[in-house]
């Protein structure tokens, strides 16, 4: 699996490891940019979370700090992977510009993501 996800201790932990899975996983429309973490634990729209990414090449884990905007749901229609998108704070400009060069040339392909 490509993107993996843990929780320990009220903290997810993250594994994006491949460009394919990052551009599943981010989602530019959301103000600071944000990333979906597929998991089945319920979560509620607006509740805060710490997450520990580890994205592709890079030698250390990045903390994250965001927001719930949005929840998939177990069992959702179109096989849709269970999880929530987090609203990336502001203080992670740094990473949405190391994601978007990561991602750079892969927008408006058209291509299936876990989240639209």
């Amino acid at each position: 699996m490509s993107i993996i996800p843990r929780i320990s201790h009220g903290i997810l932990s993250l594994t994006i490891d491949n460009k394919e899975s990052l551009y599943k996983a981010y989602m530019p429309y959301v103000t600071n940019g944000g990333l979906f973490i597929p998991t089945t634990r319920t979560y509620q729209l607006g509740e805060e979370v710490f997450m520990l990414l580890m994205l592709m090449d890079e030698p250390d884990k990045v903390p994250v700090t965001g927001k719930v905007v949005w929840v998939t749901p177990k069992a959702a229609q179109g096989g849709r992977t269970p999880g929530i998108g987090i609203q990336l704070s502001g203080d992670d400009t740094a990473l949405v510009r190391k994601i978007e060069t990561y991602l750079a040339g892969m927008s408006g392909t058209g291509r299936r993501t876990n989240t639209l």
